[in-house]
């Protein structure tokens, strides 16, 4: 099976077909900057229209639309009623079609993304690429599911209720796995952490009966969600301390990654990863016990898991002149996942620790108090300075104590005397903040100013 003519797409769609019935989309995208060359263009209705960019996404190389109503432009076109029900059926019907033998789901409110990659690598599947997580990104992605596809593990997000409850509903599960229940986007949830765990619950929900999921053995939410009449239908496995299932023998190996045994009922099994850090040995170990769980052979799994190289923005390791390092974890920013990045940070040999933030995001009422103890927790751990920017950034300075400064914006901080140039010749640092304040330019900065003398 190939990928799909406009006709057949058509057929599973309930689409009107204008032009060439014939034309094959070798991939989907909403995006005209991004779109490559013989994609379908999908005009979603949102913030800004995106029929209004449909000339542009041809002359960036489309070769189709998916439209609402017919365009006065002369090319092929898929007419649905509604263009976002029309990309998610399409995704829902490629997978079904494909029908791979193992649908794997990865949940949870940090880690999800280097999780996914661990969990592919341990099973040789196809993934869905960066961060197509969502109701839109996901089913684009599954569209063009390549035929005889075998095993297949899918990035499910969420910041409101509801969304990964559809996300399975696109895509049935086999398998799941929550990397913990934590506090993002708490704003959006009036129930708090309970509200939280019942939108990743909804992962939990959607497997298929019988389905198997994996979790920490810390983490008191998933416990709650194995505990739910609505998740009776599948199986938790707890993996940690005091289980069947879990990792021992740790050893960080610096910049090189982590060295760590998987622990199974089968036996003990060595792993190094690439990727660094506590919390990627964790990820890690609930990726390697799922995979075995699904069938997949113990040596194999910990081979694939030492593929898996850290990609920019997510654990990225730059040398610096002087012997200094810089950690690059700037994709996002939570309270939880700071402090883990700054003990991966503190895991490497070199000079003074710092950390360069920007603020976090949709934390809600609790976002100044939740600044200020991560600025605490920082100091707690270790770290001797620290470089904040944003609308918490007073907060997380004060939490910090001596040796934290506040800046109101990028702007600010690469300017002013006592921001990025003063960052000490050889520090170890960490740069990480939310998507929001573009902590990506801080990077850019050091690099370009310290220079590079090699990457991890």
């Amino acid at each position: 099976m190939s990928l799909w003519s406009l006709a057949e797409v058509a057929q599973h769609i309930g689409a009107r077909i204008v032009g060439d019935a014939a034309v094959i989309p070798v991939s989907l995208s909403m995006d005209t900057r991004t779109i490559e060359s013989g994609a379908c263009f999908v005009a979603i209705r949102a913030e800004r229209d995106g029929h209004a960019f449909a000339s542009q996404a041809l002359a960036n190389g489309a070769s189709c639309l998916l439209v609402d109503h017919e365009l006065d432009i002369a090319c092929p076109q898929l007419v649905a009623g509604d263009t976002l029900e029309a990309l998610q059926r399409w995704g829902q019907a490629r997978l079904a079609a494909v029908a791979p033998r193992e649908v794997f789901g990865v949940t949870g409110s940090v880690g999800k993304t280097s999780t996914k990659e661990l969990l592919a690598a341990a099973t040789g599947a196809w993934k869905t690429p960066g961060n197509r997580n969502n109701t839109l990104g996901l089913p684009e992605a599954l569209a063009t599911l390549p035929a005889a596809t075998r095993t297949v593990v899918l990035e499910m997000g969420m910041s409101t209720p509801g969304e990964i409850r559809r996300l399975t509903e696109i895509a049935p599960l086999d398998f799941g796995l929550i990397t913990k229940v934590g506090g993002s986007h708490l704003e959006n949830f009036q129930e708090g952490p309970r509200g939280i765990a019942q939108a990743k619950g909804e992962l939990v929900a959607g497997l298929r009966p019988g389905g198997v999921w994996v979790h920490l053995a810390t983490d008191d939410w998933c416990r709650w969600i194995s505990l739910q009449p609505w998740a009776a239908h599948a199986k938790p496995v707890a993996v940690g301390e005091g289980c069947a299932y879990g990792w021992e023998a740790w050893e960080s190996l610096g910049a090189q990654g982590e060295r760590f045994h998987l622990r199974l009922p089968e036996g003990r099994f060595e792993a190094e990863l690439k990727l660094r850090g506590a919390h990627q040995v964790r990820n890690a170990a609930l990726a390697g016990v799922l995979a075995v769980l699904a069938g997949f052979d113990p040596e194999a799994v910990v081979r694939g898991l030492g593929e898996v190289a850290p990609e920019p923005g997510r654990g990225r390791l730059d040398g610096l002149q002087g012997g200094g390092w810089l950690l690059d974890e700037t994709y996002n920013a939570s309270p939880d996942s700071i402090l883990a990045c700054a003990a991966a940070l503190l895991a490497l040999k070199g000079g003074e620790p710092v950390a360069v933030l920007g603020c976090m995001r949709e934390l809600g009422r609790d976002s100044e108090r939740l600044h200020q103890e991560t600025g605490e927790a920082l100091r707690a751990l270790g770290l001797q300075r620290l470089w904040a920017f944003g609308d918490q950034a007073q907060r997380l300075a004060k939490g910090f104590g001596v040796g934290g400064r506040a800046f109101p914006d990028f702007e600010s901080l690469r300017d002013d005397p006592m921001g990025l140039g003063a960052i000490p010749e050889g520090a170890r640092i960490l740069v990480k903040g939310s998507r929001f304040w573009r902590t990506e330019r801080v990077v850019e900065w050091i690099l370009a100013h310290c220079g590079t003398e090699g990457k991890g």
